[in-house]
């Protein structure tokens, strides 16, 4: 199906935890809460402040749900119904073809 939009799987039950700022700012994460979010060491994650609640989610699930969301329905109003219509449109812009 073309115009699927990721949808990362939300437990029954949401986590809920605790943490403490630490004196430079820095704000640990439980472990539970990373592991949830596909996140170690590295990871990058974004913060979205929405009055006083803050969501994180793991960086590049975010980036690529913004994306598909963007993306959403470019496919079909440019006529692209099917994997084989899409693989014909590369093809075809592969060659250089104007068509």
């Amino acid at each position: 199906m073309m115009s699927e939009v990721f949808s990362p799987i939300v437990p029954e039950h949401p986590l809920v935890d605790n943490t403490k700022v630490l004196p430079q700012g820095l704000v640990p994460f439980p472990k539970e809460i990373l592991d949830r979010l596909g996140a170690g060491d590295g990871s990058h994650l974004t913060l979205v402040c929405e009055g006083d609640r803050v969501v994180v989610m793991n960086s590049a699930l975010y980036a690529m749900k913004e994306f598909q969301q963007g993306m959403a329905g470019k496919a079909e109003s440019a006529g692209i119904r099917s994997e084989e219509d899409a693989d014909a449109l590369v093809k075809r812009l592969r060659s250089g073809s104007k068509e």
